[in-house]
């Protein structure tokens, strides 16, 4: 599938009565909630496939932690870990959407050269390379908000962090991103907009985010919402922090997930990024149902 017909494929998709359910698979030892399942490139190919046929329209693919307190990868470990995943995947599903969850502009190119299609960025094209790449492919690109780095975000973060105005910060930062991005040549059709739970935020700053999303639609372009399996919800239920460390603590989050995923889309997000490909697309189902009646 060619970048032309990918960008139909999303648009198309984008068009009709559903919520879209981006896959996550992290080819990674160390992310927070599955880290080092499916690191192989076997194992990485049969969750995909899993994926999409309980599914999933996009499969977001990322060779990088972006936990908290989490270190940068070099490029050519990254680049190893995701392209030949992303070229596998392609020729298996020809027409399947994939995106490549990275913040560096080469890894991104050539995972698109590979057969990506969409660029997925946690820093929301801070970097001019990364725009650059972006205007060059014609791909559409997610532009998240993020407070500093992986490393860094979590640190002292308070009401005070964003003049106790969370919505209006992430707001003005996405509007701006995105007029940079277009002025820059990017399509406005390419551009897709994540306020980024758990990425810089408290929990309270995150449960702000998924009330008032309609504020973020408003801005005229879809939004993306990723709070699967995150410590918003680990929190909030009294449940295990350390997913990787404790049997059964991923499963414990399940039912936080789906929640949080169907007050997003009834909020007005468009696109679900989740762990959990077949229960997640049970329950929106049933809320797109009474969304779109």
């Amino acid at each position: 599938m060619n970048q032309e017909s990918a960008n139909q494929k999303l648009q198309s998709l984008l068009s009709q009565p559903k919520t879209l359910i981006m896959g996550i698979l992290n080819v990674t030892p160390d992310s927070f909630s599955d880290g080092g399942q499916f690191n192989t490139v076997e194992s990485a190919i049969t969750h995909a496939t899993k994926m999409i046929k309980n599914g999933a329209d996009i499969i977001d693919i990322g060779g990088e932690s972006t936990k908290p307190f989490s270190d940068p990868v070099p490029e050519e470990i990254e680049l190893k870990r995701t392209i030949p995943i992303i070229k596998i995947l392609r020729q298996k599903y020809p027409n399947i959407l994939i995106s490549i969850d990275s913040m560096k502009p080469e890894v991104t190119k050539a995972a698109i050269e590979a057969g990506a299609n969409i660029i997925n960025d946690v820093t929301g094209l801070r970097n001019k390379e990364m725009i650059q790449v972006a205007k060059e492919t014609n791909a559409p690109v997610i532009i998240m908000h993020m407070l500093g780095t992986p490393k860094t975000m979590q640190n002292n973060i308070s009401d005070q962090t964003y003049n106790n105005n969370i919505i209006g910060h992430i707001k003005e930062y996405l509007n701006n991103q995105a007029i940079k991005a277009i002025a820059a040549g990017i399509k406005s059709n390419n551009i897709i907009l994540d306020p980024g739970i758990g990425f810089g935020k408290t929990t309270t700053h995150n449960l702000e985010i998924l009330k008032h999303i309609k504020e973020f639609q408003n801005l005229g372009f879809p939004i993306l919402i990723g709070a699967s399996r995150k410590s918003i919800i680990g929190k909030l239920t009294k449940q295990a922090l350390n997913l990787n460390q404790i049997p059964g603590a991923k499963q414990e989050r399940l039912e936080g997930s789906l929640s949080s995923a169907i007050v997003a889309t009834q909020n007005g997000a468009k696109i679900i990024r989740t762990h959990d490909v077949k229960a997640t697309k049970k329950a929106l189902i049933i809320s797109d149902s009474i969304k779109y009646l």
